[in-house]
């Protein structure tokens, strides 16, 4: 799996991350098959600049040859990294927002530690240098696009977070927007979400699903719609 993790996009007055996020996913669908992409939240703290929940966006896209062995022994086609972090970075350069301080990184299975610098973003403060550092060490595309590039940080933790398996929800999966209303769990099924259960992990396959917002989480490396009951239906619920 390739990840692209993206931060610090937009300004109040703009779309969000998850959006632009989606809008290339859009775009490279043409050329790779995109998986989906998610949302991780990272530390909201006074000291800690962000436009409004300080949340960052991965984008995940299936390896499809093997030719080049990557990070930690995965293995990706010849070239494909440096050309698919350079198209991303012309796209984010295209749609930059002034006064943003964007960051792009792309990795294939990434390093245990680049996981755990995302989960430290999401409990303490960290810094542009550690970021620079680990990517540096591991050999991982990263790169901050304008402003102060604090991007950077939540460009990578993102790519961490996302390969971990288990942390986020899916702002894009299959045709999971594309349905509306109440809905039988097996259209939930159909739009490429891999399962609905309940918080404490029941399995659900009958009763109506309210579809209008659906946001799975990501749980073991799949997208899982967690649900409650309402006496009337399942109502979706949106897990970071």
């Amino acid at each position: 799996m390739i990840y692209i993790g993206l931060d610090d996009t937009d300004v109040l007055e703009s779309r969000g991350t998850g959006h632009l996020a989606r809008e290339i996913a859009a775009a490279l669908q043409s050329d790779y098959t995109v998986l989906g992409v998610t949302r991780h939240q990272l530390l909201v703290d006074p000291r800690v600049p962000c436009t409004k929940n300080n949340s960052c966006a991965a984008i995940h896209v299936a390896v499809e040859d093997t030719r080049v062995v990557g990070d930690n022994g995965a293995d990706v086609p010849n070239g494909t990294l440096d050309a698919l972090f350079e198209r991303i970075r012309a796209l984010m350069l295209a749609d930059f927002q002034p006064g943003s301080d964007p960051g792009l990184c792309v990795a294939v299975a990434p390093h245990p530690a680049i996981g755990e610098y995302g989960r430290r973003a999401q409990r303490e403060i960290v810094t542009q240098d550690e970021a620079r550092a680990l990517a540096a060490e591991h050999d991982i595309a990263l790169a901050g696009l304008g402003g102060d590039e604090d991007g950077v940080i939540g460009a990578l933790s993102a790519v961490g977070l996302a390969a971990s398996g288990s942390d986020g929800r899916y702002v894009l999966v299959g045709r999971s927007r594309e349905i509306g209303g109440l809905q039988p769990v097996s259209a939930v099924l159909a739009t490429g979400i891999d399962a609905v259960q309940t918080m404490d992990g029941q399995p659900v396959t009958e009763g109506l699903v309210q579809t209008d917002k659906l946001r799975p989480a990501r749980r073991d490396r799949r997208p899982i719609l967690v649900v409650e009951w309402d006496g009337a239906c399942w109502q979706p619920l949106k897990l970071d």
